[in-house]
């Protein structure tokens, strides 16, 4: 599988806080990624390094083989990586159309007249095409998360970047947006997707990584890795001795 982001060695501390320690990973072309890890392991600092929100201490990131590591957020933007975030903050007094045209516009190059017509195929994949008059302010939790990810569609990403989107959900709403996000994934586009609801989380991705104060404690197949000791320990609470 021919990897479309890699991390080399990653590391990022805040003084003698450490966010990202010696990670490294690859990507591959179509593949979902999923992360897990206990509160403050450094999965959203993860982020904000691939996206270049900030700059990592050492290591290099890398993007269809070539090194970003110093690039700008704006350019990884145009060059194929979104995000979408935890606490979906949209437009509120703009419409769910024109939430999802300022992404399309300022996210790539491409004309006003191909974001238009961009935007309501992004809407109509995310189930949100009957809501594209209506004022994102008015939108529903789920309204909104479906919102979150149709702004990032439309930037036309290779990459996706997915943080908690399930929180808060019922599991009637959690089941639609996973079914959503399985639909999503027919288009090729590679994902990279924290949760802490895992069930979710393990009927999408492909593969499974966990983090804790920076550093990846264990990376493979999501039901094995779940499985390990490790990751019961440090993860789920468990005593390895229990």
């Amino acid at each position: 599988m021919t990897a479309v982001l890699e991390l080399k060695g990653v590391s990022k501390a805040y003084g003698a806080i450490t966010v990202a320690d010696d990670l490294s990973y690859q990507l591959g072309s179509g593949e979902a990624l999923g992360v897990i890890g206990p509160n403050g392991a450094g999965k959203t600092s993860m982020f904000n390094l691939i996206t270049g929100t900030i700059r990592a201490d050492s290591g290099n990131i890398w993007l269809k083989g070539g090194d970003i590591t110093r690039r700008s957020a704006a350019w990884r933007c145009r060059s194929g990586i979104a995000r979408s975030f935890q606490i979906p903050q949209p437009f509120s007094g703009m419409s769910v159309f024109e939430n999802t045209l300022v992404a399309a516009t300022h996210g790539t190059t491409n004309s006003l007249a191909d974001a238009n017509t961009h935007c309501l195929e992004v809407l109509e994949l995310t189930g949100l095409i009957d809501k594209a008059n209506d004022p994102a302010g008015k939108l529903t939790l789920l309204g909104r998360k479906r919102l979150e990810l149709a702004r990032a569609l439309c930037a036309r990403p290779q990459i996706l970047l997915r943080d908690e989107i399930a929180g808060g959900l019922t599991e009637k709403e959690c089941h639609d947006l996973v079914s959503t996000i399985n639909t999503i994934r027919k288009t090729g586009l590679s994902i990279i997707w924290i949760e802490h609801i895992v069930h979710a989380l393990l009927s999408v991705v492909d593969r499974l990584i966990v983090i804790d104060f920076g550093r990846k404690i264990a990376d493979g197949d999501p039901k094995e890795t779940m499985a390990s000791q490790a990751v019961q320990e440090i993860y789920m609470g468990v005593d390895a001795d229990a």
